[in-house]
């Protein structure tokens, strides 16, 4: 079953606000252009990667999915963008760390068996996991990001994804080793802006939308998970034929999973209450 159009979501972990707008050459030059509209988005709390996640696929608060901290992890049952793309009968695409494999596939995560799987019957038909087993502030233990775009581009013109997300840890361990007031976060942010506009072009030339933002923002000490507006606040970028509300609003992250279902043109369940912000 064909679904209205294709879109893929973009998730650079932990990207403040302030550097997306600065250190993104390419994004920025593109929402310039006109080719790409651009906003502020705030996190839910608290704002700890796990929590995000959750909430970014299901459209519900941490305090009702139950993801309250990364430590805390199974398989929520709130409908969520996977679950519901695939009843529509569209084919759905995850290139991410293992959390989103146990949050809405199955828990735990089976290093043999649930780092790769093709499953037509699945809520990810397609899944290309990584764990980063092992991280610690000597060791990011972090794919190349060229390696995770690339995949993600495998899946779309291999299997004909209809949704594909990718999320990448890179920049967030970055922050939370150097913080964001340094040179090392500079060419952090520059190497990925760069990796990123290698394959962005590919995929809106392959007809699929594309939202590219973060699950929360950082501090300059390299912290986030509590309520400040440099741990909570990051830039959602779109690039497609919807438009969105004013380029000063305040996007709440709940409405991520309804926009997305809408963009797709799948049923919005009754559990995501936020607003679609694409119209």
């Amino acid at each position: 079953m064909a679904l209205k159009s294709k879109l893929l979501l973009i998730i650079l972990d932990g990207v403040p606000y302030r550097n997306w707008r600065r250190l993104m050459g390419n994004l920025e030059g593109w929402a310039q252009s006109g080719e790409a509209q651009v906003w502020k988005m705030r996190s839910v709390l608290p704002s700890t990667s796990a929590c995000c996640y959750a909430s970014i696929h299901t459209g519900v608060t941490p305090q009702v999915h139950g993801i309250l901290s990364n430590e805390n992890r199974f398989r929520v049952t709130q409908p969520d963008i996977f679950s519901e793309v695939s009843k529509a009968g569209g084919k759905t695409g995850a290139v991410t760390h293992s959390y989103w494999s146990e949050f809405f596939r199955s828990c735990p995560f089976d290093l043999v068996e649930d780092m790769e799987f093709d499953e037509p019957c699945g809520p990810i038909t397609h899944g290309r996991f990584h764990t980063m087993t092992g991280y610690n502030l000597k060791n990011q233990m972090t794919p190349s990001d060229v390696d995770l775009f690339a995949t993600l581009t495998m899946l779309a013109k291999r299997h004909g994804i209809d949704y594909g997300i990718l999320h990448t840890c890179t920049l967030d361990s970055m922050g939370h080793r150097f913080g964001h007031d340094c040179h090392e976060m500079d060419h952090a942010c520059y190497a990925m802006d760069g990796m990123l506009a290698a394959f962005l072009p590919q995929w809106r030339e392959a007809g699929y939308q594309v939202i590219v933002t973060a699950d929360h923002g950082q501090t300059n000490r390299g912290h986030h998970g509590g309520h400040d507006d440099e741990m909570q606040d990051f830039a959602l970028y779109y690039f497609g034929p919807a438009k969105g509300p004013e380029a000063d609003t305040l996007l709440d992250q709940l409405q991520l999973a309804p926009t997305v279902l809408s963009r797709l043109g799948v049923a919005i369940p009754e559990t995501m209450k936020a607003r679609v912000f694409l119209d």
